[in-house]
């Protein structure tokens, strides 16, 4: 059983860990440099590292904008209901 958690635990923290570093190779950052350091955190210091990214990533990264954008005005609801 307890072989069984450490595999399971190990797996997990991989899993994280490259997810962390796809996800490191697909964001936009505001600059370049930034995404060097990201990328030499993460795999330097793999556990702490990724969660150290995943918590961080939102003051780094430039938002991209949706390509589908809704227009949800009353002219189009109503005859929708119609």
């Amino acid at each position: 059983m307890e072989k069984s958690m450490i595999i399971g635990l190990i797996m997990l923290i991989s899993i994280h860990w490259i997810w962390a570093i796809v996800d490191l190779t697909k964001s936009i950052f505001k600059k370049t440099y930034l995404k060097i350091i990201w990328f030499l955190i993460v795999i330097l210091f793999p556990v702490l590292g990724s969660i150290l990214y995943f918590q961080m990533k939102n003051r780094f990264i430039n938002r991209r904008r949706r390509k589908f954008q809704p227009n949800f005005d009353k002219s189009t609801i109503n005859k929708i209901d119609n």
